[in-house]
């Protein structure tokens, strides 16, 4: 099963942890020490022949991993989700970007969700930890996965990211980019995928951080919209701004 972690205080952060169990719900699933994830093992047909005759079980693993996310994010707030990058430097500007954006969100009276990583995400649960805000984890396994990041309040580990994905999206209003990489990239392409085919009610979607982003918003324009893959109105879809003042004004208009 996937794990939840709960967290104290921002005071609890230097001393031991406090541990819940909630049912089936266990707190910090150990290490994982396998080289492959959930997501290879369902996806690769050339897997060994034990793994693939149990797909249909694994249906099973599937399910109750849903069901163990809407259990522990069913009484979240209203909540936005920041995505950045985990490589990015304590001492980075761009991680004082995101926990002053953690922060600043937190005071708007928002739960901010990360994916529990280090980098950005620990900035941005961090600042909404030191505001004494609500601060969200949903971790990945991966083969040499760091665990969530100690400024998470409330932690869920999964298996499979497009059941990680499902819960981002279901519990936040609004999506908030900081610089990142292929992860990053991926969420803010199913996030603009799922508003422009109207799969989910449009909500914000900004990207902080001018310099790094104005090259793929300069692409989208002279390139997509061009050769006419995407629409002008698209773009409409996507903030950019430098300013964690203006990005969260954004999301607290979106919300009026």
């Amino acid at each position: 099963m996937n794990s939840v972690e709960e967290h104290g205080s921002s005071e609890e952060h230097s001393g031991e942890k406090s541990a819940k169990h909630k049912g089936s719900v266990v707190l910090r699933r150990g290490r994982n020490t396998e080289t492959s994830t959930s997501d290879q093992r369902l996806l690769d047909e050339r897997g060994s022949g034990n793994w693939i005759h149990s797909d249909t079980w694994r249906v099973l693993r599937i399910q109750s991993e849903f069901v163990e996310g809407f259990g522990a994010l069913a009484e979240v707030p209203k909540a936005v989700t920041v995505f950045g990058s985990a490589r990015t430097p304590v001492d980075h500007p761009e991680y004082a970007r995101a926990r002053q954006l953690g922060a600043a969100l937190a005071k708007e009276g928002f739960a901010v969700i990360t994916g529990g990583g280090p980098g950005a995400m620990e900035g941005a649960n961090r600042g909404a930890c030191e505001a004494d805000g609500y601060s969200i984890g949903l971790g990945i396994e991966l083969p040499f996965e760091q665990g969530l990041n100690e400024w998470v309040d409330l932690g869920v580990n999964f298996r499979y990211f497009f059941v990680r994905k499902t819960m981002f999206v279901k519990y936040s209003q609004a999506f908030v980019c900081l610089p990142g990489g292929f992860g990053t990239l991926d969420e803010l392409f199913e996030a603009l995928t799922l508003v422009q085919t109207a799969k989910v009610t449009r909500f914000p979607i900004v990207l902080l951080g001018t310099d790094f982003w104005s090259g793929l918003l300069d692409w989208i324009r002279t390139t997509l919209v061009k050769e006419g893959k995407v629409s002008e109105k698209d773009l409409d879809l996507i903030h950019c701004t430098d300013s964690v003042d203006e990005a969260v004004r954004i999301v607290r208009e979106a919300q009026q």
